[in-house]
């Protein structure tokens, strides 16, 4: 192994043909070709590619350029430029006390999800029966997990994201009919992307009843003809209307005649006691609707992928749908639904039944550690949210590292990027979603930045 001092030396070996005492010292800055063989480097170029590497000479030679750095090293800050791996997407600790954090992808795959996605990632029997030899179902053995998972459902249907889902359903059910909708229930999905605007696009035409506030079975009755494909429910997901208030239940409009699709959105598959509120595809199933659709990637805890549960003849047209095939969902997606399915809690899971108890001696040892570092560091009390469009007023109890404000940019932009939220002029680091693992990287992080 190439001691450090071995490393400078032939950094120095690089430079030393044009290092007269009078040289210019952009002179001496080593050359491109010279860096690309050094062992480091060149090691990097098969692991994450030569453009990679290039750029990350090119930056550091240009810091030497000017004057930032001195010309032995350049080797070295080229390697410390160097991303973990070939992909633009930087791994990031969510200190936010926001579960689910849409912008930093939703929920973590976990640890046996991640295994299921890299052992899927060559050529797998995702559709091939290896005993006959012949072609297989697509997903059979993710699919299968589903309807384990939610036994209420008649059949299980997989695309490629919550929004997708319904699309789908009202294409094959309702294009050219009527989507019966309560006003109330008009939501916009995130982005832009309103709730209304995507289901016209599918050539239905929607139906709205009611008032903003108040909807009842008897509304939905009155608009149901021969034109209605289904009636939709639709769970506000990031809002909540309280007051002079009224919706109509599931088993209320079960008797209408025609299929009701409930759009769940958050993804939980069975009650959740923590969250009492919050609509499961089990519990809409078994009031009567005919179909459940929901998002992979939130409460369960999952890959981003759309599901579709409910009654068999409705999830086989939907599946036989040409458009089924432009939504369905890649092997990585299917392996890690699998995994989330079938394996331990994932780290959503985990996150939401975090005991405050067990997070505050957590952040004790994380803060005594580094205020003997010399950090303006406290503890103190938070409030963690489940985020994703999950559990609309409900907050958490947590506890977070209380920081001077300065950290939070510089968190974001270091080494190991750590994303908090300002509070009353303090930079908060809420344990909540920051799995016990991952201690040590927050504390070097913050300790990186206290020395920076």
């Amino acid at each position: 192994m190439t001691s450090d001092g071995e490393r400078r030396d032939a950094a120095a070996g690089l430079i030393a043909s044009s290092a007269g005492p009078d040289a210019d010292v952009r002179r001496l800055i080593p050359r491109t070709d010279a860096l690309l063989c050094e062992p480091r480097l060149a090691e990097a170029a098969r692991r994450l590619g030569a453009p990679v590497v290039k750029a990350a000479v090119r930056e550091a030679q240009q810091r030497a350029r000017a004057g930032r750095l001195a010309p032995q090293d350049v080797a070295d800050e080229a390697v410390a430029l160097l991303p973990d791996t070939a992909s633009g997407l930087q791994p990031v600790i969510n200190a936010t006390g926001v579960l689910l954090h849409t912008n930093l992808g939703r929920a973590p795959l976990s640890d046996a999800a991640r295994r299921a996605v890299a052992e899927a990632a060559g050529p797998t029997d995702v559709e091939l029966d290896l005993a006959t030899g012949v072609r297989a179902r697509r997903g059979r053995t993710a699919l299968h997990a589903l309807r384990e998972r939610v036994p209420d459902a008649q059949a299980v249907h997989l695309v490629n994201n919550g929004a997708a889902a319904l699309v789908l359903a009202a294409t094959a059910l309702a294009a050219g009919k009527e989507i019966v909708v309560s006003r109330g229930e008009m939501v916009e999905i995130g982005d832009g992307f309103r709730l209304p605007d995507l289901l016209v696009s599918t050539g239905a035409r929607l139906r709205e009843v009611g008032t903003t506030n108040r909807t009842t079975a008897e509304d939905y009755a009155a608009a149901v003809g021969p034109d209605t494909g289904f009636v939709l429910k639709v769970h506000p997901s990031n809002f909540r209307i309280t007051g002079f208030t009224r919706s109509a239940d599931i088993t209320e409009l079960a008797g209408l005649g025609v299929p009701v699709v409930v759009d769940i959105g958050s993804g939980l598959l069975a009650p959740q006691p923590l969250l009492p509120d919050e609509p499961d595809a089990a519990s809409q199933l078994r009031a009567g609707a005919s179909l459940v659709t929901a998002s992979g990637d939130k409460l369960l805890g999952g890959p981003q992928c759309g599901l579709l549960l409910g009654e068999e003849r409705l999830v086989r047209a939907l599946s036989r749908h040409p458009l089924a095939r432009a939504l369905r969902v890649d092997k990585l997606t299917l392996a890690a639904l699998e995994a989330t399915l079938t394996g331990p809690p994932t780290p959503t899971a985990e996150a939401l039944t975090a005991d405050p108890a067990a997070l505050r001696a957590r952040a004790d040892r994380l803060a005594a550690s580094l205020s003997a570092d010399g950090v303006d560091v406290r503890v103190v009390e938070s409030a963690a949210t489940v985020g994703g469009g999950g559990a609309p007023g409900v907050t958490l109890p947590s506890v977070a590292l209380s920081l001077p404000e300065r950290y939070a940019a510089a968190l974001r932009t270091g080494r190991v990027p750590v994303v908090g939220r300002l509070e009353a002029g303090r930079c908060l680091l809420d344990l909540r979603a920051v799995p016990p693992r991952d201690d040590e990287r927050l504390h070097g992080a913050v300790r990186a930045v206290t020395e920076s």
